[in-house]
């Protein structure tokens, strides 16, 4: 039973993480309110933990900006939210780490096409150490890559495991503090950005495009030099 769990680990744990995910989806379609906000927010009051720990696993700051309102306005506890959030966060990257420790030949064929990233981050942690995997969470792009890479390697799973917990923990404080202190103000920008939408989305856009350009840029590097070291092999 261990050894199949080990060989099938990444297909058990994306199957338990999708009938979470089909579970808050019915619950949302069937929540007592009308339109799709209106539901959403009466689920976040009544699951709201549930919702961030879920959300958590995903690592999208949209989750954590969501619970710093909500403890604003008095539905959440702020210690109990950034415990939770952190926790989720920590469960993600766990689960990221074990399916490159136990899946390499799944991962190789899977991801195949993102080889670049792969060596970036493996180049990120022969250079930094530990520090890489406390940084992670804020490297846009990498996210699922670095610790799925170190999965692959001999990196202690125990260690592996300490910094994470404590990343994921700082992650969450680090974005729901200031959401919740400065709650007020972000409601007045998402309302202004939702009535002026035709000018948000073009700098989210760019943004964003950015953010993509620079990491593909970053990535060329270290496949050039896994180019140049295959040609010197065969020489």
């Amino acid at each position: 039973m261990r050894n199949f769990l080990n060989q099938h680990s990444g297909k058990v744990i994306t199957f338990i993480v999708m009938i979470l995910f089909s579970y808050l989806a019915y619950m949302l379609y069937e929540a007592p309110a009308d339109g799709l906000e209106e539901k959403f927010i009466y689920l976040l009051k009544r699951y709201g933990y549930i919702i961030l720990f879920a959300w958590s696993i995903l690592e999208g700051e949209l989750g954590l900006i969501m619970a710093g309102l909500m403890i604003q306005h008095g539905h959440m506890n702020l210690y109990m939210a950034i415990f939770v959030a952190g926790i989720g966060g920590f469960v993600g990257d766990q689960i990221y780490f074990y399916i490159g420790r136990y899946n390499k030949t799944y991962v190789h064929t899977t991801f195949k096409s993102q080889r670049r990233k792969f060596a970036f981050a493996h180049l990120l942690l022969k250079k930094y150490g530990w520090p890489i995997i406390f940084a992670q969470r804020y490297m846009y792009g990498m996210r699922t890559v670095i610790p799925i890479s170190i999965g692959l390697t001999r990196y202690n799973a125990k260690t592996f495991a300490f910094i994470n917990l404590i990343s994921a923990w700082f992650w969450a404080a680090l974005t729901i503090i200031p959401v919740w202190y400065f709650g007020e103000e972000i409601l007045k920008l998402l309302h202004t950005a939702k009535e002026y939408w035709y000018i948000a989305i073009p700098f989210a856009a760019i943004f964003g495009l950015g953010i993509i350009r620079f990491f593909n840029n970053a990535t060329k590097i270290p496949e050039r030099r896994r180019k140049i070291n295959s040609l010197g092999e065969e020489k």
